[in-house]
């Protein structure tokens, strides 16, 4: 049968950017800005890396333009409308989705797979490493992992950084359980809280039917990513947590609830939330921002690559004499397209924003009104980190140098 919707290439990752408030009216940086926002993203992936900021409040900031952080704190740590859990990778995410995270709460370590087995009877075996944390949590309140003796029975084993750290293993897996749950942070140390004590009462704590909980995780992974296959729902919000997803979307798009879609002429079936459907209507009202390496927009990088064209990887753990880049990449999002990549280092000492090279894509126009565009947020994002200054390296090219440099100073 035909597709209901039939969109090129254009539109759709219009409607993709759309959907990610990186266009159109800008949500304000206030509390409700950043409700508005963390309602329709449903996670912030946690990454410790803090060249120029940590990546969650680069990914608001892309957003919402200046915030203030604190909020995102008051969130977190006062209201509770926000927990640290599991998504796509470890990340912030709605307290009121706390019944679809229990699904995989309920079940860990699953699966039959090396690791899941060895999981399972490590835990076997340390009961009483277990119950030693759960004590001690009970008895003092939130602690930091330093504060649990390391009563192991049978060490962790890996060949990788976790061996040996009988402790942070112990309560890791207590929190991928559901048992124990992020109380606040001291920097990058996490204190911890029993799970029973620490979530709000208006949080839903009864699990939902398997089939219900993908239900509501692949209609918030659908909205978000504005249009979306199969196969980019897999990998979004919950990632591999779809069990069943195909007979999901077929009694969804049965409701009316998704709609297929046909992208650019190709033969793949893509879907489109009906609550977004609108914006395909709405005037056209692009932006341009900086994008954190773990952005939502681009977390896929197959999808990425497809709908944008644009193929993008990370280079912090490849050799300095390797990378094409930079140690670390920001991609440009100029209205609806990824036009190239920026190379930024923070000096905190100095206030020093020092971008150490623009790269656009072949096919971005080296005008000045775009590069102009660049350069406004660079300094937006020089305000917000703190910087009183900004330095362009050697490798900028012209015309980009010029434009950028003129409005590169925050003051």
């Amino acid at each position: 049968m035909p597709f209901p919707l039939i969109l090129g290439a254009e539109s759709a990752r219009r409607l993709a950017v759309s959907c990610q408030h990186l266009a159109g009216p800008q949500p304000g940086g206030d509390l409700e800005g950043l409700r508005q926002v963390l309602r329709t993203l449903r996670c912030l992936q946690l990454d410790p890396v803090n060249v120029v900021a940590r990546s969650h409040l680069l990914v608001l900031w892309s957003r919402v333009g200046d915030y203030d952080p604190a909020d995102l704190d008051m969130l977190l740590w006062e209201e509770r409308w926000l927990f640290e859990y599991w998504a796509h990778a470890a990340s912030i995410v709605l307290t009121e989705d706390y019944p679809i995270h229990q699904a995989m709460m309920l079940g860990y370590p699953a699966g039959r797979s090396g690791f899941g087995r060895r999981a399972r009877d490590w835990l076997e075996a340390n009961g009483g490493l277990r119950q030693h944390v759960l004590d001690r949590l009970r008895e003092a309140g939130p602690l930091p992992a330093q504060a649990f003796d390391d009563c192991v029975t049978v060490p962790w084993e890996s060949s990788g950084w976790t061996h040996g750290r009988n402790v942070e293993r112990m309560v890791d897996f207590l929190w991928l359980q559901g048992q124990l749950m992020v109380a606040g942070r001291e920097g990058r140390r996490r204190r911890w809280d029993l799970a029973e004590r620490w979530l709000p009462e208006w949080a839903g704590s009864e699990p939902l039917p398997q089939e219900e909980a993908v239900s509501r995780a692949a209609e918030h992974a659908l909205r978000a990513l504005g249009v979306a296959r199969a196969t980019d729902i897999e990998r979004h919000f919950t990632r591999d947590r779809y069990p069943g997803l195909a007979e999901v979307l077929e009694r969804l798009e049965r409701s009316g609830r998704v709609l297929p879609a046909q992208v650019a002429g190709g033969t793949e079936r893509w879907y489109v939330h009906r609550d977004v459907i609108g914006l395909l209507e709405r005037d056209w009202e692009p932006r341009t921002t900086l994008l954190s390496p773990f952005d939502n927009l681009i977390c896929d990088r197959e999808r990425t690559e497809r709908l944008w064209g644009f193929t993008f990887r990370t280079e912090m753990y490849v050799p300095k004499d390797k990378r094409q880049y930079g140690h670390y990449i920001l991609p440009i999002l100029h209205g609806e397209r990824l036009i190239g990549r920026l190379v930024p280092r923070l000096d905190r000492r100095r206030g020093l924003l020092e971008i150490e090279g623009v790269f656009p894509e072949a096919e971005t126009p080296a005008d000045e009104v775009t590069a102009e565009a660049v350069g406004r947020a660079v300094t937006e994002l020089g305000a917000f980190v703190g910087a009183r200054e900004i330095f362009y390296g050697d490798k900028v090219a012209e015309p980009w140098r010029t434009a950028l440099q003129a409005v590169g100073v925050t003051g």
